[in-house]
């Protein structure tokens, strides 16, 4: 989604430079800093999502029922929060979001949801989680800064309380980036440890892993392509792209680590 980029506006807080640009086709994004680009939006549909690894999180609904409860940690751009509202008839869709001015910038240029079940709060993910028990369907972690992978992605107690703030029946999604080009998140051996081989993942082009995990106690997902492709379809037009590559590419976590060790 290339061609040059007019900036918009840059602000400043505690945690770096924002800058929001466009291009001419339409497209907006959100920098961390001067040269990471965490964020894009397609102005013309602020729910329409223009990332692989967004459009792999969106698996998650396969396994929860309508009118779930669903919480963001990391607001980004929010075109996630806005195809959550508009595609999956949410009950509600909570956001912790650590940067007052990413939500105002948000809100300002790049089309968030004024839907009144679309809730962001700033605040600390962790702060939040560690009082977040059972209190979610589906879980969405998303962490990153200027410099890539937020120290929470990388600790084992923050992924444990995630886990355990799931309802029975509720799904967590990881978004995590691969180790080198291993097809291995970086905290692969610490995920293994936490929930077995009970989760599954899927890697997309842009080098990104998500991990879809169970709630605690619960059986392994299940891995059922053919109706996640009848599921798919059906949201297909709605979306304005398709789910199936990514269905296609989902598997258990386990067996990408035995390839890895047994290379």
């Amino acid at each position: 989604m290339g061609g040059r980029e007019t900036l918009l506006e840059k602000r400043r807080d505690d945690y770096g430079t924002l800058r929001i640009t466009e291009n001419r086709d339409g497209y907006r994004y959100l920098y961390f800093g001067e040269l990471t680009e965490q964020s894009c939006v397609l102005t013309a549909d602020p729910a329409w999502l223009a990332y692989d690894y967004t459009r792999a999180m969106l698996l998650g609904n396969f396994w929860v029922a309508p009118q779930a409860e669903m919480m963001l940690l990391g607001l980004g751009g929010g075109a996630l929060a806005n195809s959550l509202v508009a595609h999956f008839d949410p009950r509600r869709v909570g956001v912790v979001e650590l940067r007052a001015e990413v939500l105002a910038l948000a809100r300002h240029w790049l089309g968030l949801s004024d839907d009144p079940r679309l809730q962001v709060r700033i605040g600390c993910a962790e702060r939040y989680i560690n009082t977040a028990a059972a209190s979610s369907d589906l879980l969405f972690v998303d962490l990153y800064m200027e410099g890539g992978l937020s120290r929470l992605q990388l600790q084992a107690d923050f992924f444990r309380k995630c886990q355990q703030a799931l309802r029975p029946g509720g799904v967590l999604v990881i978004n995590q980036w691969q180790m080198g080009d291993t097809g291995l998140p970086y905290a692969a051996a610490m995920l293994a440890d936490l929930f077995g081989d009970q989760f599954l993942q899927v890697q997309v082009e842009e080098g990104n892993i998500l991990l879809f995990v169970p709630a605690q106690g619960e059986p392994p997902l299940v891995l059922d392509r053919p109706a996640m492709h009848a599921w798919a379809a059906g949201l297909q037009e709605r979306l304005g792209y398709s789910l199936q590559p990514y269905i296609n590419n989902l598997h258990r976590a386990r067996d990408a680590l035995a390839t890895h060790q047994a290379d």
